[in-house]
């Protein structure tokens, strides 16, 4: 199972967070600049880190220079990984621990 996330994402923010929407995208704002791939490496860490899955099941496979990512992800539901992301952090946590 597998699932295709459209993301719109800012690079250089003072911390890696989701911020809302964008249109049908989520907005992800990210603590790395657009340098050599910083960016794209620190979305796919932050993504497999809140979705709980391996960084291995993250693959941008659309939009890798651009601002507007598509990205897939192994091992989760489209359901669950938007339900994730668009909840706050400390609101997942508390949720997985129950």
């Amino acid at each position: 199972m597998s699932v295709r996330l459209t993301l719109h994402v800012r690079p250089r923010a003072k911390l890696t967070e989701v911020a809302g929407l964008h249109g049908d995208a989520i907005r992800v704002r990210l603590a790395a600049p657009p340098v050599d791939g910083a960016a794209n490496d620190e979305l796919v860490r932050f993504l497999a880190e809140r979705l709980g899955v391996a960084r291995r099941a993250v693959r941008i496979v659309g939009g890798a220079t651009a601002r507007r990512k598509v990205v897939e992800i192994d091992g989760v539901a489209l359901d669950g990984a938007r339900r994730a992301l668009l909840t706050p952090a400390g609101e997942v946590a508390t949720a997985r621990r129950r």
